[in-house]
């Protein structure tokens, strides 16, 4: 066993002020989370639970077992756009029925309309997480309709994305809890298990009719929404609940029903150790201490089980660390940059211990740091140099999760890191953006902006989620061309 030996000194100016400089930007992050809570605003919320109705938030907490823990997924997606923060809807992955699912709750309270470009991004990220991690999908649907967007309307692919998990035979479930259209007017029929709400479902399509004409002469398209389903005994509900808390119910029962197995193994070490160094000193790791070089091993000794790492050629390819450890009792394997420029040594490192992850069936957590005055020269080594990394990654096939940190947006970094190489979850730590940077996030580039010192808590859902489906290495991932 190796354990880390990272101690900060609490006392240090530098601790102080990085520290600092962290704890204004988590403030700024719960100010747009308190927005998301908000939804529409008091007015309607308070309108919603006059008519007897639950808020999202109140539906996932009840469906969920009593005081296990929710990873809600983009809580802020569409923060600094003209759409309301949060995207309109509420996903993330909680137990139920001891059964870790997929949950997606749309929050009616919104005015002017539920679904928008971010939603149906949001929507879509979660069905795909759903699908390669198989993590069976609960729908809480209650949608007042679309927003009217610049471009193109929004929609088409959520129906298409919840046909393929039932494809896949991942179970799928719907609870309509009042007036459902457009594209989520599709989402009770084409899921395995449908309840609806009494008295209150009600599901209508949109169809286009050439009833007026357009500009040029020609019929144009008149939108008219036409209900082809109510909630009661004719519709297609295979249950029908007498009230929201009944609806909530009811999931839980098909949940229980399901007979559900994990594919992968479970935690090696129950309980998994603590680290030996505290969280609270994450605040002060990548939070801007003038002058002071990032060392992953300060991060890895705060969230790996009892500060254990053993490194791989640790004299090899310097900037980068590579090495072994637990997290949560799950066995993983890093790669850390130290936010310098790769060479070759780096890249036959990474490519050689990827490999090795593979042909163990071990999961690959990658910590990113780049600091923006290096993007440049960073960039141009990875052309020269990166081939053989960007191969090993792309034909890896164990799971692999990414921790964004530093001082670039997760937005702005690419490579084998970021989203186009489908990491199974990508979250950031809250970074400085200049003044005249928008925040707004259209295609989610991470799962979620997260306070550092939930990291390890993050990565441990992170991890039981993965492990529902197999954990499987690729024979080979790639060779390595100097």
């Amino acid at each position: 066993m190796t354990v880390l030996d990272t101690a900060i000194d609490p006392r240090s100016a530098a601790y102080l002020e990085s520290r600092s400089a962290m704890l204004a930007r988590l403030a700024d992050l719960e100010t747009a989370l308190d927005a998301a809570r908000a939804g529409g605003g008091e007015k309607w919320v308070t309108r919603h639970h006059a008519r007897g109705k639950l808020l999202p938030r109140e539906r996932v907490e009840m469906l969920l077992d009593q005081d296990s823990p929710f990873l809600e997924l983009s809580p802020v997606a569409a923060w600094g756009s003209e759409y309301p923060v949060g995207a309109s809807v509420v996903t993330g992955i909680g137990v139920v029925e001891g059964v870790e699912c997929m949950i997606i709750a749309n929050d009616p309270t919104v005015d002017g309309g539920a679904v928008n470009p971010y939603t149906v991004e949001k929507i879509r990220r979660a069905a795909r997480i759903a699908s390669v991690n198989r993590l069976p999908l609960v729908n809480l649907v209650e949608s007042t309709g679309a927003a009217a967007p610049a471009g193109p309307p929004p929609g088409g692919a959520i129906a298409r994305d919840l046909s393929q998990l039932t494809a896949e035979r991942v179970p799928t479930v719907c609870v309509v809890f009042g007036a459902t259209t457009g594209d989520a007017a599709y989402l009770p029929a084409l899921s395995d298990y449908t309840i609806m709400v009494r008295g209150h479902a009600k599901v209508l399509t949109i169809h286009p009719q050439p009833v007026r004409a357009g500009a040029n002469g020609r019929p144009g398209p008149e939108v008219r929404s036409a209900p082809t389903v109510s909630a009661g005994v004719t519709g297609p509900a295979d249950q029908l609940a007498e009230d929201e808390r009944d609806g909530l119910r009811l999931a839980r029962q098909c949940v229980r029903r399901f007979n559900w197995r994990k594919r992968g193994p479970r935690p090696r070490t129950v309980p998994p150790p603590e680290p030996r160094y505290a969280a609270e000193d994450l605040l002060t790791v990548a939070g801007g201490r003038s002058g002071a070089p990032f060392d992953p091993r300060e991060v890895l000794a705060r969230i790996l089980d009892d500060s254990d790492f053993d490194e791989f050629k640790p004299t090899h390819g310097t900037s980068l660390v590579t090495g072994w450890g637990e997290l949560h009792g799950y066995p993983v394997g890093v790669l850390a940059n130290l936010g310098g420029a790769f060479t070759p040594a780096e890249t036959q490192k990474a490519v050689h211990f990827i490999q090795l992850a593979n042909a163990t069936d071990t999961t690959l957590l990658f910590v990113q740091y780049t600091d923006a005055s290096d993007t440049e020269d960073r960039e141009a080594a990875d052309v020269r140099h990166g081939a053989p990394l960007v191969h090993a990654v792309a034909k890896s096939t164990v799971p692999h999760l990414t921790l964004m940190i530093g001082g670039t947006p997760a937005e702005e970094l690419g490579g084998v890191y970021g989203r186009a190489y489908e990491p199974r979850f990508l979250f950031s730590w809250p970074v400085e953006r200049p003044a005249d940077a928008s925040p707004a996030r259209r295609k989610l580039p991470d799962d979620g902006v997260i306070d550092p010192r939930d990291t390890r808590t993050v990565l441990g859902l992170c991890l039981s989620a993965v492990h529902s489906a197999a954990v499987e290495g690729a024979e080979h991932v790639g060779v390595f061309r100097p």
